[in-house]
């Protein structure tokens, strides 16, 4: 690994933290799904998009302001271009689950983890190893094998082709991120924060340009905002602040490949919480996504 935390111990077996913490980013991930549909029950997506991100972004400003005050952010600028590639990547994916299955949608979105590891290639002209690559193809299918049971459908609509280009999003956004941090003086805040700020914008201006007024509501619903404040922290904050963190540290094949085992973990909270069941073909591509991420978590770069 890249820091002494992230190296194991001989003899021992743990997971590092960075990858803990990737981790723990699915298994937020794949909680979200399901109570961002039922916020939005209240509310359009724009607004419901600029709310989130507003909340996000007043979360941290306290803590960057003292890094500028500091002098730690003379590179902040380029923090708004992957801003504006998040904004499309929300948007591609929101609109493309409104049109596709829930299934599509797992398995397409899954295909960044093969496309970080293309782009890291060509953009930062860094090789994956070998191992990686087989542990990539394992994840992508233990996804296709674990979202079969609504089956996969090979003719792709409009809605397929949002989720696509979502999954080149996340691979552009985790690689340039990357590429756009090395050797700069920002801070991870920072980083997460004037993201965030962008996001936020764009959709208040494309609410306040594109929906009428009667659609621009704040809602006032307690259930609204206890599932706005649980995606606000743990699932946009946390997350995201998680992401950067971990693409400066190591690669971002590693970081889309751990982050891609989200669809397990939706899994295993529709079995708990839902009580759903698993069929034997699920439960191999859940074991297949499980293995992928074991033996990344626990090799060293």
């Amino acid at each position: 690994m890249t820091t002494a935390t992230g190296q194991l111990n001989k003899g021992s077996f743990k997971f590092p933290l960075t990858e803990t913490l990737l981790l723990l980013v699915a298994v937020f991930w794949g909680t979200s799904y399901g109570l961002t549909k039922s916020a939005l029950l209240y509310t359009s997506v724009l607004v419901f998009i600029s709310i989130r991100f507003s909340i996000t972004f007043l979360c941290m400003l306290p803590v960057v302001i003292r890094d500028f005050r500091r002098g730690l952010n003379k590179d902040w600028k380029i923090a708004i271009p992957t801003g504006f590639i998040l904004s499309a990547i929300f948007f591609c994916e929101v609109f493309g689950v409104s049109q596709t299955s829930a299934s599509n949608a797992a398995f397409l979105i899954s295909l960044s983890v093969i496309l970080t590891a293309f782009a890291e290639l060509i953009i930062n002209k860094k090789r994956v190893s070998n191992t990686l690559w087989i542990l990539t193809l394992c994840s992508v299918v233990g996804v296709l094998l674990l979202t079969s049971n609504q089956g996969i459908e090979l003719s792709l609509n409009a809605g397929d082709y949002f989720i696509l280009a979502a999954a080149l999003l996340r691979a552009l956004m985790v690689t340039l991120t990357k590429r756009f941090t090395e050797g700069k003086e920002i801070t991870t805040t920072t980083l997460t924060s004037l993201q965030s700020l962008v996001v936020a914008s764009v959709a208040i201006i494309a609410a306040m340009s594109y929906l009428p007024a009667s659609e621009v509501v704040i809602p006032t619903s307690t259930e609204f905002w206890l599932t706005v404040a649980y995606l606000v922290l743990f699932c946009t904050l946390f997350a995201f602040y998680v992401q950067n963190y971990a693409v400066r540290r190591t690669s971002p094949t590693r970081v889309s490949l751990l982050m891609g085992s989200e669809p397990l973990f939706g899994a295993i909270f529709a079995m708990v919480w839902l009580q759903e069941s698993l069929n034997t073909v699920q439960i191999l591509g859940g074991t297949l996504i499980l293995v992928s991420v074991i033996v990344t978590s626990t090799r060293e770069s």
